[in-house]
């Protein structure tokens, strides 16, 4: 009889505060892993100050972490778990020895021996995920008007600021959008101003091809993507712009009030890659090849999980 080959399912600590942004990414760099190599994830959620939760008896092969809780648990889980190979999403800004692997964007120009850049952010976005979050929400999409577009919105940030003359045009771009009997689906976060969310439920409550996610579950995010003809997405996300870019499907970039700084790079970039353009009133249509970064990303951890000697 042949020999028989397989490997062990290995465990992978997903280390975050719990914020739906920094864990995306670390969950969705971790997903990729585990699409190479037999992997069970274990979310950790750590504070930002105070004592430190006890990990679990489970000693992780693979740590990823995401956002400045995790830097500091990094310091005590190195200790408890030496074999583990380490990697951190972001710029940790400090205590890089902590980490075998630093995954910042593009954008940030880091530079270092274990430093591996990426275009934007990792996320969760797969063509699997998409069909079934599109077969999951079918007959809420089936009943807006097509073609659709899914617009995402943010809000404030170091960079950019949401002001009320942001506002006013942004909703005029979405009332011009339904004057061409394009369905709209259209999603929150909580950095939205509030009286944003009031002026779209003003605007769009008694529409019905509007659909208008403000928050709840179940949450229609990768529904919305999925079910898209175009998505829009305000220029204060790195996620949101790179999971747009992840699809496949024409994205137009809102712009906000500040000055980009560093994030102008990351524009360029994903202009360059072909996936995203600034929305100046016009509808185009257009093909690229979907972002594959976090599958990028992906391997590389694999390969110093190799050089570690874990596989």
């Amino acid at each position: 009889m042949a020999e028989q080959s397989f490997q062990r399912e290995r465990a992978c600590f997903v280390v975050t505060d719990g914020r739906r942004g920094m864990e995306n990414q670390a969950l969705g760099l971790a997903e990729a892993v585990a699409r190479l190599t037999p992997m069970r994830i274990l979310p950790v959620q750590v504070p930002r100050t105070g004592d430190l939760p006890d990990p679990g008896p489970i000693a992780p092969d693979l740590w990823i972490g995401c956002g400045m809780a995790a830097v500091r648990a990094a310091g005590e889980h190195r200790k408890a778990f030496p074999d583990a190979v380490f990697v951190y999403v972001q710029d940790p800004k400090m205590a890089h020895h902590r980490f075998d692997l630093i995954i910042p964007p593009e954008h940030d120009r880091m530079r270092g021996r274990q430093v591996f850049e990426i275009t934007g952010s990792p996320n969760r976005i797969t063509p699997e995920r998409l069909a079934e979050a599109e077969r999951a929400f079918a007959g809420q999409i089936a009943a807006l008007p097509a073609p659709r577009a899914a617009v995402l919105i943010g809000g404030d940030s170091r960079h950019h600021q949401f002001t009320p003359e942001i506002a006013g045009a942004l909703l005029e771009r979405l009332v011009w959008l339904r004057a061409q009997d394009i369905g709209l689906m259209i999603t929150t976060s909580r950095r939205t101003p509030e009286s944003f969310v009031s002026a779209l439920e003003a605007q769009f409550g008694a529409d019905d091809g509007v659909w208008l996610h403000t928050g709840g579950e179940p949450n229609p995010y990768f529904g919305f993507l999925a079910g898209a003809d175009w998505i829009f997405a305000t220029e204060d996300s790195t996620n949101m712009l790179t999971e747009a870019a992840a699809t496949g499907t024409p994205v137009y970039r809102l712009m906000l009030e500040g000055k980009p700084g560093k994030f102008a790079r990351l524009y360029s970039a994903l202009e360059a890659h072909g996936a995203v353009r600034p929305f100046l009133g016009r509808l185009d249509r257009w093909s690229y090849m979907p972002l594959h970064e976090t599958e990028r990303a992906a391997r590389r951890v694999l390969e110093i999980m190799t050089r570690k000697g874990d596989i």
